[in-house]
């Protein structure tokens, strides 16, 4: 099945049939990306809970990255997490860096 990108959806938010958000490559609208600092986490899973997009990579209870084709940017992930002694594990950055 071919993802949408951000202009290919219907206009005024027209849901076309139930079920069919991961079409949509949403991603690409982002100006901020998270950037994962692997030894800072402890792996609390914080961002995968608040994360609106279920952008966040998880596998055997562990997170392993971001699903960039759905992450919009909205920096809760990095809000969220706590870090490794007060050193954050994700950050915000421009995009395209």
């Amino acid at each position: 099945m071919k993802q949408m990108n951000w202009k290919e959806l219907p206009h005024a938010g027209t849901v076309l049939k139930a079920g069919n958000a991961n079409e949509y490559k949403t991603g690409s609208w982002r100006s901020l990306k998270p950037r994962w600092i692997e030894e800072n986490c402890i792996q609390c899973l914080f961002c995968w809970v608040y994360c609106p997009d279920s952008a966040v990579s998880v596998k055997d209870e562990k997170m392993t990255g971001f699903d960039y084709d759905h992450c919009k940017g909205c920096g809760v992930c990095a809000m969220e997490c706590p870090g490794k002694k007060g050193n954050k594990a994700i950050v915000m950055e421009e995009e395209g860096k």
